[in-house]
């Protein structure tokens, strides 16, 4: 069974939606996940849709959003896609903020993957619903429907006369389901949302203060907590004192939650003290008057600038090969000219502007949880499994998210205000202040790698010897997954494109001492940065222009059979067939993002330009970063991206991506570091966990889209890690200081 749409009966989308619907209901089928793959493998199985459509009598049409709205406009795209081939007035669609529930298939918003997973389906469950109003519209006047035309929001026949879509709707549910044949996909020509301009959903609701975020959340008699977490990652309660935060005026309960040790869960709370208070202001006093001894366990002695130094050693020496081509060992040894180079990247915390939080009522035996959550799904698993309830008797509401970026898929602070509310008796408001947020957060792993580059007598590259070390993201959970994944090492080690033909890749073993998560474009960032700063150093060994450098050294155009190269390869979740890496299409952006930034004009003085290019998440992305340098301090006065991300479903937030990324970028580039010492991360508000402010950020950043007709592949993820490497690059050619550590220190 493949991907399915059927009609669904007005009870069971009342019954799964809570919305009262009339005409025409259509319930959509996604093959992507465990749960749909089960499903399909057992016949007796009832059919569960993910998503649903409905189209009543007065012509409005609501569709269920599956995925969480963080800023990426996700909650607007897939319903436009859906639109565009139903032919709908847009100002006439209503989208729904699905529950979390596995009957929508994966809600996992997460990966850069939303469109490209959804795209197929939703185009054709709106060709569908639109094929039976046609049809409905031609048993109306008895004519064949190859006569009838759909066409915002009315069916127009050969002779001009027009049939609404809520007319229609009631008639075209007694229809039967068209047979796929029948079912015709718009030509690109005929897209009226898809590539165009269209504001998200909830837009007006935004700028007007209307929206719902999760710290907006309100509950009549919710109590509000804050928690005294451990301040080492593992570290538990030896014992407290809370005389002086009962005495807080509001302040009800004080109890501890149990901490689970180390290594630690992705989706388990770290234990402390809680303080439930009447308000913010006594919960905060109340956790400030809690006297606390801490047992800090196996983590105490972290120091993350000596740990640093031991990757460093392990990847200066010979690791484990994850990739081999040729010789490279030998091709160095013989090599004419050499690029040796080391590069430490630091941990990062994701710092949303709105830091973790969720509503929680435990009552009768149920909970209702609302949350800023990119995976309600386990976010609903998790609390079940932690109070001890089956999943049907856990609804996960999702709010806006006032950003994510990896952070809140993870539901630790979900499953906090679960357990606190269920302890405590009320309804509970969990707030994470931004010192929580920062110094508890999963931070992206810290990574040292030294790369090794030969050239032989004629200046052509023939070695490249890449060795990385970073705690893997799987070393939260498991004290014995202390490697990379192939996947996290398919983030720009494995997938190496240059056709060098002696290459070995290389990593060793390192281990997570705080939390270690993913982050807005994962290994990328490290591995980017690295080797964006070396083919810059190889561009200036051979004596060509750094553009060049990358246009030669990725030979002629092709495919890549990537798993040919390493049985470890990892596709972003996708086969190679049908997402190959193509070097065309990444020449193709490394050319266009030099048109587009004038690559090659004279700079003024204490000015420059830097070029790195990059693919993740199928997405190819070239990046050109401007800087100036004046008394010590650096500007980057315009930032350009050319990217090739298959067809872009809304170019307007793509490029709104592209913009925020080149902050996030800059962010990482200038300022953003997190250090341990004995176990405990230093920093606790934007004051030492420093982000780009407006006079660090691009003034302005260009985005160019390449026109495209492929399948759609992520945005949210790949303008970052480009940024960096273009703007150390940059940064070169004023200083003449290579720069191989982020944050950098000019």
């Amino acid at each position: 069974m493949k991907d399915k749409i059927v009609k669904i009966d007005r009870r069971t989308f009342l019954k799964t939606t809570s919305i009262s619907a009339t005409g025409l209901l259509l319930g959509m089928h996604f093959s992507c996940t465990n749960t749909a793959k089960k499903l399909m493998g057992d016949p007796s199985a009832n059919f569960s849709p993910n998503v649903y459509l409905n189209i009543n009598g007065s012509g409005d049409v609501t569709i269920i959003a599956h995925r969480s709205e963080m800023g990426t406009g996700i909650k607007t795209s897939l319903p436009l896609v859906l639109a565009d081939e139903l032919e709908v007035d847009w100002e006439k669609v209503k989208v729904v903020q699905a529950v979390g529930d596995a009957k929508y298939g994966d809600q996992n918003t997460d990966g850069s993957y939303s469109v490209r997973m959804f795209y197929p389906i939703m185009r054709k469950a709106g060709a569908t619903a639109r094929r039976m109003l046609e049809q409905a519209a031609a048993n109306e006047w008895k004519i064949d429907v190859s006569e009838c035309k759909a066409k915002n929001h009315e069916v127009i026949n050969s002779d001009g006369d027009v049939l609404g879509f809520g007319y229609l709707a009631d008639k075209a549910a007694l229809l039967p389901m068209p047979e796929e044949h029948e079912v015709k996909l718009k030509s690109p020509e005929e897209f009226k949302f898809i590539g165009k301009k269209t504001s998200i959903v909830d837009l007006e609701d935004i700028v007007t203060g209307k929206a719902i975020f999760g710290l907006d959340t309100k509950l009549e008699g919710a109590k509000v907590a804050l928690v005294k977490r451990p301040p080492v990652a593992g570290g538990k309660v030896k014992s407290f004192n809370a005389d002086a935060a009962m005495q807080i005026p509001g302040v009800q309960k004080v109890f501890e939650i149990t901490s689970p040790g180390f290594p630690l869960q992705l989706d388990a709370p770290l234990g402390g003290v809680v303080v439930v208070a009447d308000n913010t202001w006594a919960a905060m006093k109340g956790r400030n008057a809690l006297k606390v001894v801490w047992d800090n366990g196996v983590n105490g002695n972290y120091d993350s600038d000596a740990y640093m130094e031991t990757m460093m050693q392990k990847a200066k020496v010979k690791g484990k090969v994850r990739r081999k081509q040729g010789d490279a060992d030998k091709a160095l040894q013989a090599a004419s000219k050499k690029v040796e180079a080391e590069f430490r990247v630091h941990h990062l915390s994701h710092a949303p502007m709105e830091t973790p939080c969720a509503m929680a009522h435990f009552k009768d035996g149920k909970i209702e949880v609302w949350a800023p959550t990119q995976e309600p799904q386990w976010a609903r698993g998790a609390v079940g499994g932690a109070v001890g309830l089956e999943e049907k008797n856990v609804t996960v509401n999702v709010t806006l998210l006032g950003g994510g970026f990896g952070r809140k898929s993870k539901p630790d602070y979900v499953v906090e205000a679960a357990i606190i509310s269920r302890e405590s008796g009320f309804p509970i408001k969990l707030l994470w202040t931004r010192e929580d947020d920062i110094q508890h957060d999963y931070y992206h792993a810290n990574c040292a790698q030294h790369i090794s580059v030969g050239l032989d007598e004629s200046g052509a590259v023939n070695a490249w010897r890449h060795r990385t070390v970073f705690p893997a993201i799987g070393s939260t959970s498991n004290a014995k997954a202390n490697e990379p994944s192939g996947a996290e090492l398919s983030q720009g080690v494995l997938d190496m494109p240059y056709d060098i033909p002696n290459v070995s890749c290389e990593s060793n073993n390192a281990s997570a001492q705080v939390r270690v998560g993913w982050l807005r474009s994962v290994a990328n960032i490290n591995h980017a940065f690295a080797i964006g700063c070396v083919l810059d150093e190889v561009a200036e060994k051979r004596g060509v222009d750094p553009a060049q450098n990358l246009l030669d050294l990725l030979g002629n155009d092709r495919n890549i059979d990537m798993d040919a190269l390493s049985k470890e390869f990892w596709n972003y979740s996708e086969k190679l067939e049908e997402f190959p890496w193509n070097t065309a299409r990444f020449r193709n952006v490394i050319e266009e993002v030099k048109k587009l930034s004038g690559w090659g004009k004279s700079m003024p003085a204490g000015s420059a330009m830097g070029i790195a290019a990059h693919r993740s998440f199928l997405s190819y992305v070239a990046c050109v970063v401007e800087v100036k340098v004046e008394n010590g301090k650096v500007k980057i006065p315009k930032a350009y991206y050319a990217v090739d991300c298959g067809v872009a479903v809304n170019p307007e937030r793509v490029k709104a991506q592209f913009e925020g990324g080149a902050v996030f970028g800059a962010s990482i580039g200038l300022k953003s570091k997190i250090t341990v010492k004995k176990g405990i991360v230093q920093q606790g508000n934007f004051d030492t966990y420093e982000v780009a402010r407006i006079t660090d950020a691009p003034v302005e950043t260009e985005v160019f889209i390449v026109p495209s007709n492929e399948k759609p592949t992520g945005v949210g993820e790949p303008p970052v890690p480009p940024f960096a490497p273009a703007l150390c690059n940059a940064l070169y050619r004023v200083t003449g200081k290579r720069i191989r550590q982020l944050p950098i220190t000019v």
